[in-house]
């Protein structure tokens, strides 16, 4: 962190997962290393060779949250995101409407594939039922920016708002986004997160034809892993500068100390240990932290046989000797990989980590892997003093970034 910028602290946090609505039950199922991974729920399942995945569950309904007037507006991905932001904005207990502190919020969401189900039903009447016109407001329900977008309506926000898209590491940019317009005083406050669904015909085709999806379940670091395992939900937080949340009162959830940013500028689907070791490397760096300093690592962890092999990889290039000594974990294990909201899922486990001192734990590590030779925290969590940790995330286009934060 540059001399002179502003300290962020995380004061509240919200989720909707694959383990319902709340952080509360997300953390706690994690905790207990459970799995929401099952059958995929889908009407054209017969027809596709994905087998499971980790949704939402069909309890869900929007009509609880939305009024009916709003509702036709928002694709699945804005309904998730704004019911975690209310979450989180109820637990840090800010009021916008107090001394205009609306107009000094920001509002950063990050999501991989947008509206995605929107522009498939869409095209569905378009292409395959010949439809002459589609919905009106389509194009509102679709855009990337539409998360964000909902959120500032629905809080009366007015500081810089917008949506961020760098596939599975949006929610770690929107984050750290977020983060760099507290420190430049372009914003007290940020609600920042990021939010995902696209279990549409043609996205898990699509993902089909690439061949990185497991059949059966996610198993990272292990080595009769067979590939990733897709996942929906949102992840949003309240973020402040340190002097606002005191200056109101506010009990900070921990500190985001730092962030780090590298793009591999290689391939556009294998990573590269190197990229993702200088955004390691930057995120301690900017929390002013030692590489003895971190106690846990939530790892991006896919269950690939090709990311989990050069996260590994990143983490002994930069902590060394004490790579040895820390705790890493992948939840994808049991929350599967939500894509632009993976990281905003994962960083409601550091949060819960950090403030009950238990990592949660890597399941299904059913067989150790040599190239895999860290503590991954094998199926039961363990008690674990956290007193700062990294969050990782890294996406298809070689574009790395990670969260550093502290307890407070």
């Amino acid at each position: 962190m540059s001399p002179g910028a502003q300290s962020v602290v995380v004061t509240g946090m919200g989720a909707v997962s694959p383990f319902g609505e709340g952080a509360g039950p997300l953390w706690r199922n994690l905790r207990e290393g459970r799995s929401a991974i099952g059958p995929l729920r889908h009407a054209q399942a017969s027809q596709l060779r994905v087998k499971v995945a980790a949704q939402v569950p069909e309890s869900f309904d929007p009509s609880m949250w939305f009024d009916e007037r709003v509702l036709p507006m928002l694709d699945r991905t804005s309904q998730f995101a704004m019911v975690a932001a209310r979450e989180a904005i109820a637990q840090s207990g800010i009021d916008f409407g107090s001394n205009g502190i609306g107009s000094r919020t920001a509002v950063v969401i990050g999501t991989g594939a947008g509206g995605e189900t929107s522009h498939d039903e869409q095209s569905q009447r378009l292409y395959a039922e010949h439809a002459p016109r589609v919905h009106p407001l389509t194009i509102v329900r679709m855009m990337a920016n539409a998360p964000a977008s909902q959120i500032s309506i629905a809080h009366g926000l007015r500081g810089p708002a917008f949506g961020v898209a760098s596939a599975c590491a949006s929610s770690n940019h929107a984050i750290a986004q977020a983060a760099l317009l507290i420190r430049a005083g372009l914003a007290d406050v940020a609600i920042a997160g990021g939010t995902e669904s696209c279990f549409t015909y043609a996205a898990l085709r699509a993902w089909e034809a690439m061949r990185v999806l497991s059949d059966d379940t996610c198993r990272p670091f292990s080595a009769n892993r067979r590939g990733l395992v897709l996942g929906e939900g949102a992840g949003v937080f309240v973020l402040e500068s340190a002097e606002h949340a005191h200056a109101r009162g506010a009990v900070p959830l921990a500190a985001l100390a730092g962030v780090g940013m590298s793009a591999d500028a290689g391939d556009i689907v294998a990573p590269t240990p190197a990229g993702a070791a200088a955004a390691i490397t930057q995120a301690l760096s900017e929390a002013r932290l030692n590489v003895e300093d971190i106690d846990y690592i939530n790892a991006h962890g896919t269950g690939t046989q090709a990311n989990d092999v050069s996260e590994t990889r990143a983490i002994h290039q930069v902590f060394g000797s004490h790579a040895r000594h820390l705790a890493v974990s992948s939840t994808k294990s049991m929350h599967g990989h939500a894509l632009g909201a993976s990281g905003a899922l994962e960083l409601v486990a550091v949060l819960g980590a950090m403030t009950e001192g238990v990592v949660p734990p890597t399941a299904n590590l059913d067989q150790p892997d040599p190239a895999c030779d860290l503590d991954y925290v094998p199926h039961t969590a363990r008690d674990w003093p956290v007193r700062a940790a990294l969050s990782h995330s890294f996406a298809f286009g070689g574009l790395n970034a990670v969260l550093a934060l502290k307890r407070i």
